[in-house]
């Protein structure tokens, strides 16, 4: 692994800040689900707990030439690297479409080399047709607040977003209600990839899709506009056949 870039990222992190642009919320509860993966070129995204040894996260997350750990914080917020076993992205997913905010099965799993202590996984779902413009989601992650400033992520914050244009089964496009996509508002920035997309289903929060890309407002390149996700439909029997394969029982 390239120890220098890594080190730089995680000092970083060790940083207590915000995280997702626009004012969201710090958001305790999810915190226990949602972790950092950082990759030895230098990136750094989001995933959810879904099992106590898996991570789900986004497949351009975890592209192939790199090696990813998990970085976890200790009571002093000193970060601990955890060891990946395997990483698994869908066969399907296309990176030249998520760069173009095109639809892709941007979905991949990272399994634990042990669970993370004081980590609790939540339960997958898929959102519930019919999908229509208004409909409102949670998204979270540990991405930047101020966009270029590393230093500005590392605090898992949630924003409450809604549904704009046509949402369907390949990919949903969230805004900030008080803004519309017009001027700066609530949602994802880097790092906050691979982080989950919720819904609340049966009087709990389950993870119905992953988060993709993100938008200035006027969807003009960077974060505050639009935030791009894709949801799990299509893709949830893969991650459950890849999970059963690794031996990981998945959260219920």
């Amino acid at each position: 692994m390239r120890v220098l870039a890594l080190s730089l990222l995680v000092t970083a992190l060790a940083t207590p800040a915000a995280a997702m642009v626009g004012g969201a919320r710090e958001d305790a509860a999810l915190g226990r689900a949602v972790v950092t993966i950082v990759g030895s070129r230098g990136n750094f995204c989001s995933g959810t707990l879904i099992a106590p040894d898996l991570v789900l996260s986004a497949a351009h997350c975890v592209g192939p030439g790199a090696d990813y750990k998990i970085v976890q914080l200790d009571a002093a917020r000193q970060p601990q690297l955890r060891d990946v076993r395997r990483i698994a992205a869908h066969p399907s997913f296309d990176m030249k479409a998520i760069l173009a905010h095109r639809a892709s099965a941007d979905v991949a799993l990272l399994q634990l080399a042990a669970p993370l202590p004081g980590k609790s996984p939540l339960p997958l779902g898929a959102p519930q047709d019919p999908l229509a413009a208004g409909q409102s989601f949670t998204v979270a992650g540990i991405g930047v607040a101020i966009r270029g400033d590393g230093r500005s992520g590392g605090t898992v914050r949630s924003a409450a977003l809604i549904a704009t244009g046509r949402p369907g089964r390949l990919q949903i496009r969230l805004v900030d209600p008080a803004t519309n996509n017009t001027r700066d508002g609530q949602g994802a920035c880097t790092g906050d990839s691979g982080g989950p997309a919720l819904k609340a289903q049966d009087g709990r929060a389950v993870v119905i899709g992953v988060v993709s890309w993100s938008t200035a407002p006027n969807n003009a390149a960077g974060c505050g506009g639009l935030t791009g996700v894709t949801p799990l439909t299509l893709y949830r029997d893969w991650i459950e056949k890849t999970a059963q394969s690794w031996g990981s029982t998945l959260a219920r």
